[in-house]
């Protein structure tokens, strides 16, 4: 019986490089996998104990004047522990900008160490108001920029607000008016008692010495309005002022229109 012949040195080189090759790869298999395992428990054990917040002293609010941690805490409804990943900080600057008296709400998630930082502008109340809602009367109020607050937005913060006009009828269409109105308001803030804006957007207010003033629709004339506003309030003629009037029209500000009250009539002596 003959025996086999030896292979080549060419063949059996490369089959003992096909079988390096292979033992690698399967070397480098059980490597991934092993490191894939580890990756995913080192995964779950951080998102379970390392990025959690597990207390209210993990979360920093920076910018507020008023706004605490507790109120962010509960305008948020973060319950403790809280993992970190599960907070959407974009769904969390809506609810906290719609819920807070704030002009701008940010917010961003640290994981080392984990917390959650919240930063806020805040806005502050300089006149009452009131507003025609789907249920009726709205009672709220109005900051510098024009923007309703409504009363929760405002608890604590109303103080100021009380010494403002009151604005009636209020629309946000009606904001940029509404916002040259209250810059006069705080150079004039003894006189001006209302700021009314009727259905037709006509805009009038109640001032101490003048009265009643109409200032017509809120058009690019306004700013021209207020300032004749503001030179009779000034320069009116003290037998021109208070119960006086009974109307002064600004419509045209160069032609504004006085309306005196008329005198009471007496009555006739009898014969």
């Amino acid at each position: 019986m003959s025996q086999a012949r030896p292979l080549p040195p060419g063949v059996e080189r490369r089959r003992e490089l096909r079988l390096q090759r292979r033992n690698e790869r399967l070397r480098n298999a059980w490597q991934m996998l092993v490191l894939l395992g580890l990756s995913a428990g080192l995964g779950t054990l951080l998102l379970r104990q390392g990025w959690t917040l597990s207390s209210a002293e993990q979360v920093e609010v920076e910018g507020s004047h008023h706004i605490d941690r507790e109120q962010v805490i509960n305008a948020a409804g973060l319950n403790f522990p809280q993992p970190l990943l599960s907070l959407e900080p974009r769904r969390l600057e809506a609810e906290l900008q719609d819920t807070l008296p704030v002009m701008e709400v940010r917010v961003s998630r640290w994981m080392a160490p984990p917390r959650l930082r919240v930063e806020l502008v805040d806005r502050e109340p300089v006149a009452r108001a009131q507003r025609l809602g789907p249920k009726g009367l709205e009672q709220g109020y109005v900051d510098r920029q024009g923007y309703w607050m409504s009363a929760r937005q405002v608890q604590g913060l109303a103080g100021a607000a009380s010494e403002g006009p009151l604005v009636l009828g209020w629309r946000e269409h009606h904001r940029p008016s509404l916002t040259l109105m209250l810059q006069a308001s705080e150079r004039l803030s003894a006189d001006l008692r209302q700021i009314r804006f009727e259905p037709n957007g006509a805009l009038s207010v109640q001032s101490a010495r003048l009265g009643e003033v109409h200032l017509g629709p809120g058009d690019n004339r306004l700013p021209r309005r207020l300032e004749v506003l503001n030179h009779l309030i000034e320069t009116l003629p003290p037998h021109l002022q208070g119960k006086t009037l009974q109307a002064i029209d600004l419509t045209e500000p160069e032609q504004p229109e006085l309306a005196l009250k008329q005198p009471p009539r007496t009555a006739a002596a009898s014969p």
